[in-house]
């Protein structure tokens, strides 16, 4: 279950759930292609991407999403059948799930005024929100939180802008005062709640001194990391470069003990550098095929990690590799891809035809492609998600109709986001019931569904035409985020999930005599 207290993906009614994220159909589709055209992808999987190649070119020609009738043998998308459970039963079945959504506004069961509002991005993907968002949290300073979008992925509202003439992320307000910079305002919230679990050492004492330090560690980390993944020149170097800097990292963790930079417990040093190693160890797995944790190089690095997603306030707000992979090029201005890097950035693109799809692989502390300590409870991950689809079903499903609809007049720098994108709702009816067996999947098992009424039952002619909802379900697949939306257990359930309908609806047509 969600942890009691976390600030976790929320809950919503409105058509925020996957929010600021679509790509343009033909960018999605020829990206699916050539992955699967490109890695070791099973045969089922080529098939499946021909077929998707076929319904591209149908609408870009603006003709009928369905393929051209099949020669023999030739693949198909299939019709199914609309008998999964109502939404109504859905819910039913989720009631008894302990979900805590992510708040905007947290008290933590105090009664006086709230003095801080912050203004962070909408999806979570901001390192410098992150360490702001983490401090309030550890420190338990009762706030509210206003989402604006970074620039890659939209317009910034008015009424920021007049406050905020750079519209820079983050921002708090105290007691009415505007404050940039996440460096000023985290130091400004230790001065300003002295009482609420200090996270630095006292001025003028040698531990402050010490942490002082190790934020000039955490600026070198930050420079070296960036200046390897934004490069394709001399490779070698800039991986040698970063390994002294994450050897003097492990060196600072040993010297005080551990698991965090100060010792013991957690300090602003550890909420500093968390950003910024969560977004290293993702990326750099992703396009340089380099493992920063969970191989046992850095046993202070990996101690760390682990410390860090044991604690609610961390686990809460850390994303995934995937998420980071593809939020962090908009705001880069793109990242180098090496070599080593392409059969790891297809596992965990799920374009490698073995991850992102069932039966999933257990998680753990050294799993690849990604590790994750706190590991994974399938029963509850799957409710998780299904919880998300089921009470915000009318969104999700409008979301998803982007994929067979038509890229937005106002496209901005991020290729997965396209807030303007239009929805093609001709197909409501077809990806309603396909994200009810989606649901239904996720909080029965795919076993027991199928054995049961409610089984995804699909033939070659009849029923719900299946070709806008392969789409639909390949552009919602790609677009789930962490922690926006679900925290990576369940994420990764829904994507393999949603797999699991499109493998369903592309399998070979039978041979016709």
């Amino acid at each position: 279950m969600l942890v009691t207290g976390a600030p976790t993906a929320r809950l919503t009614t409105r058509s925020d759930f996957l929010v600021a994220t679509p790509r343009a159909l033909g960018a999605a589709l020829r990206r699916s292609v050539n992955h699967q055209l490109a890695g070791p992808a099973s045969s089922r999987d080529v098939r499946r991407m021909s077929i998707l190649k076929g319904i591209m070119q149908g609408f870009s020609k603006g003709g009928s999403a369905a393929p051209a009738a099949p020669q023999k043998s030739e693949p198909t998308v299939l019709s199914f059948s609309d008998n999964a459970p109502s939404w109504q039963q859905l819910e039913e079945m989720v009631k008894w799930g302990d979900l805590h959504p992510m708040a905007t506004r947290r008290t933590f069961g105090s009664s006086a005024p709230v003095r801080v509002k912050l203004y962070r991005d909408h999806a979570s993907r901001c390192p410098y929100c992150h360490k702001v968002w983490m401090q309030l949290e550890e420190k338990r300073i009762p706030y509210e939180i206003e989402k604006i979008n970074m620039r890659c992925y939209g317009d910034k509202p008015a009424s920021f802008m007049a406050k905020v003439p750079n519209g820079l992320l983050p921002v708090i307000e105290l007691d009415g005062r505007v404050v940039t910079e996440s460096a000023v305002i985290m130091n400004l919230l230790e001065q300003a709640f002295p009482d609420n679990k200090p996270l630095m050492p006292p001025q003028g004492t040698p531990e402050r001194a010490r942490a002082d330090q190790l934020m000039r560690l955490e600026r070198r980390f930050f420079s070296d990391w960036l200046g390897w993944l934004t490069s394709d020149w001399n490779h070698a170097r800039g991986k040698a470069q970063f390994e002294a800097t994450v050897d003097a990292v492990a060196a600072e963790l040993e010297r005080a003990g551990g698991p965090y930079f100060l010792g013991s417990d957690i300090s602003l040093v550890d909420i500093t550098f968390a950003p910024m190693l969560e977004r290293a160890a993702a990326s750099l797995t992703y396009y340089k095929g380099f493992h920063l944790r969970g191989q046992g190089r850095w046993p202070a690095v990996d101690r760390w990690f682990a410390a860090m997603e044991s604690r609610p306030t961390y686990l809460g707000t850390r994303s995934d590799y995937y998420t980071h992979a593809h939020d962090l090029p908009p705001q880069l201005g793109g990242c180098a891809m090496h070599e080593e890097g392409e059969p790891l950035a297809a596992a965990l693109d799920g374009t490698d035809g073995v991850h992102w799809r069932l039966p999933l692989p257990p998680l753990s502390a050294s799993s690849l492609p990604e590790p994750y300590c706190p590991g994974d409870n399938p029963p509850v991950d799957r409710l998780e998600a299904a919880a998300k689809l089921v009470r915000n079903h009318d969104a999700v499903v409008r979301f998803a109709l982007r994929g067979p609809g038509q890229p937005g007049p106002r496209p901005v720098t991020a290729p997965l986001a396209d807030p303007t994108a239009i929805p093609n709702t001709n197909y409501t009816a077809e990806a309603d019931a396909a994200l009810r067996h989606v649901a239904h999947a996720l909080l029965a098992g795919v076993e027991a569904k199928q054995l049961s009424q409610h089984a995804l039952q699909t033939s070659a002619s009849g029923g719900l035409s299946g070709a806008a909802v392969v789409l639909a379900a390949d552009y919602l697949r790609d677009r789930v985020g962490v922690p926006r939306d679900m925290r990576y257990p369940a994420a990764r359930q829904l994507r393999a999930h949603l797999n699991w309908l499109i493998d369903s609806l592309t399998a070979a047509a039978p041979t016709s005599a």
